[in-house]
């Protein structure tokens, strides 16, 4: 049985687990991370643009066209390196606290300033009711929950393409903020590559998020579903993903090539946090949990 490694601060444990079994990145299964299940193929579409490699970025036009897909003015808008720079360059500029624990690792958790919020919460999975109010919203998962781009809110809002075209290598987020230049101040110079910037607009043309919405709800039904036929409580959720009360799950599963996001992160070691398959991943996931002998303990 080989070492299996500990998990990550922020999921997306699959290469390090394949390195641990020997086997190919591509041949594991990585539900530690939720990307959008039902993206278009982004690698085809990156082929047609692998020109742009010879440019240095010039993300204006592409950051112009992100901003009429989301709806909102061009001045308010700037892309970003992923989400997590977005996240990193709003911090900087304003710092910050989070709303409540547990809450996304990466948001500031400094003892007073503005309030941060994942939405939908992360991990819970759970949309913000309506009227609640942070300071700064993380929309990384939205528009994959609700089928919209944003909600609109008069806060700053930090986002992520990677999930919604379920491109992590791609490295693409985007900040709205109505003073939007004082983030951008912190960025660095071609801080977004040449490629992101060239395939954006062939990507946000092939966006469908109320139907990548929907069939990301009939999908967790049946995720959920799969877990509960083995006795374990599943939390109600509205994102790509299901909360699942199953202490050492990714210890069971990941010598299957199956991996599962523990959340001992965020203060949850009996939980693990699922991203939503395709019916693929769903079946080869309900056969490793089969192999593995994989039920709820009683009591």
């Amino acid at each position: 049985m080989p070492d299996i490694p500990l998990a990550g601060p922020h999921g997306g444990d699959g290469p390090r687990i394949a390195r641990a079994l020997g086997i190919d990145p591509q041949s594991v299964l990585d539900l530690s991370q939720s990307p959008n299940p039902f993206a278009p193929d982004v690698a085809s579409m990156l082929a047609r643009h692998l020109d742009a490699v010879r440019r240095y970025p010039d993300p204006w036009e592409a950051a112009r066209l992100l901003a009429d897909a989301i709806g909102v003015d061009p001045q308010r808008v700037i892309l970003t390196n992923g989400g997590s720079e977005a996240i990193s360059l709003v911090a900087q500029e304003i710092g910050g606290r989070v709303w409540a624990e547990p809450e996304f690792g990466l948001h500031p958790r400094n003892s007073h300033g503005p309030v941060w919020r994942s939405d939908p919460h992360n991990p819970s999975g759970r949309l913000a009711d309506f009227g609640e109010i942070a300071d700064v919203w993380d929309e990384a998962f939205y528009p994959l929950a609700t089928g919209r781009w944003t909600a609109g809110r008069a806060a700053v809002v930090v986002g992520s393409l990677t999930k919604v075209f379920a491109s992590p290598g791609l490295r693409l987020g985007y900040i709205i903020a109505d003073d939007v230049e004082r983030f951008s101040r912190h960025q660095s110079q071609w801080s977004v590559g040449s490629l992101a910037v060239s395939a954006l607009p062939e990507l946000l043309e092939s966006a469908d998020l109320p139907a990548w919405s929907e069939a990301i709800a009939t999908a967790r039904k049946e995720l959920a579903e799969v877990f509960r036929r083995r006795g374990f409580v599943v939390e109600d959720a509205d994102a790509p993903w299901v909360l699942v009360r199953a202490p050492g799950l990714r210890e069971q599963l990941a010598p299957l090539g199956v991996v599962v996001r523990d959340c001992s992160s965020f203060g949850m070691s009996e939980y693990v946090r699922v991203g939503v398959p395709d019916s693929v991943g769903l079946a080869r996931l309900e056969s490793a949990m089969i192999r593995a002998g994989v039920e709820a303990k009683s009591g």
